[in-house]
């Protein structure tokens, strides 16, 4: 891999995508008992154009840091690599839209084998997308960037998903969408978490910002413990199958990131915090998934 295609991966922010694909496993997977074969067509391009969102956000992040003077060469992180690896703003803007307009065609063949309906929704995630950075009021700048992710990235990606494998959201969906989307949120608290100290001084005002580094390791902590009171609704209360507590597995790891970010240290010490709370969200769907297309059998 050359150091310049090693460059644009790093700015996907591979560790997170897992925020846009685990939904559309797993919004699948819990419909997939009710249908005799799958669409897999829909399934990858659903796939493949959530995670294209994801980039171009994430690309978006990168350019509109940039341009607020947010990042400079000493930027922990995945952020800041216009300045660090030479990259023209133009450039990222343009990749970035470019991939709206991928995932765009791609939302434009699920609409046609579908409903046209799906054609406001998908417009109003990617809007929703760019003004998360963009714009003059961006939501990454306020409290409300885990709630508005976790919504747009789990709820609807997941009730997406399903929507194109029977033709409805069944309550099981919904129920299940909740945990995945906390966790979804989790992994911007603790990339907020990580980034405190640089976010108050660029006037932030994201959770950790307002409540300072240990109260957002304990919202953390509460949004794990959230995510398995949630699983335990939706198979206790709303009938999603009991292979589904599969994912309780995944606690184990939600501790050790809870651990990794306890201590205040310096922003880079706090990535592999960063990291383990990617891999829960993973753990914990992927484990979800298998549990409900197993129950399918």
């Amino acid at each position: 891999m050359t150091k310049m295609t090693s460059a644009y991966w790093r700015m996907t922010r591979p560790h997170t995508l897992t925020a846009s694909f685990v939904p559309v496993v797993v919004g699948t997977a819990v419909v997939a008992p009710r249908v005799e074969h799958l669409r897999f067509d829909l399934f990858l391009a659903m796939l493949i154009a959530s995670m294209l969102i994801q980039i171009a956000t994430n690309l978006f992040n990168e350019y509109y840091d940039y341009k607020r003077g947010l990042d400079t060469e000493e930027s922990v992180g995945i952020g800041g690599s216009i300045v660090r690896d030479g990259f023209r703003p133009g450039t990222i803007l343009a990749f970035a839209l470019s991939l709206y307009g991928i995932a765009a065609l791609l939302g434009l063949y699920i609409c046609l084998e579908t409903t046209w309906w799906l054609l406001l929704v998908g417009g109003i995630s990617m809007f929703v997308g760019y003004v998360y950075t963009g714009g003059p009021f961006p939501i990454a700048y306020t409290p409300f960037g885990e709630v508005v992710a976790g919504f747009f990235m789990g709820y609807v990606i997941i009730a997406i998903s399903a929507y194109l494998q029977i033709g409805y959201v069944p309550t099981e969906a919904k129920a299940i969408s909740v945990p995945v989307a906390i966790l979804i949120g989790s992994i911007l608290l603790a990339n907020n978490i990580r980034d405190l100290d640089n976010d108050k001084v660029n006037g932030r005002k994201t959770i950790a910002c307002l409540v300072g580094h240990r109260n957002a390791v304990y919202v953390l902590a509460a949004f794990f413990i959230a995510a398995i009171v949630t699983l335990l609704i939706a198979v206790f209360v709303f009938g999603v199958s009991y292979y589904a507590l599969l994912a309780v597995v995944s606690i184990p790891l939600m501790i050790k990131a809870v651990r990794l970010f306890w201590k205040d240290l310096p922003p880079q010490e706090l990535m592999p915090g960063m990291a383990q709370t990617g891999k829960v969200n993973t753990i914990f769907g992927l484990l979800l998934a298998l549990s409900l297309s197993i129950a399918g059998f």
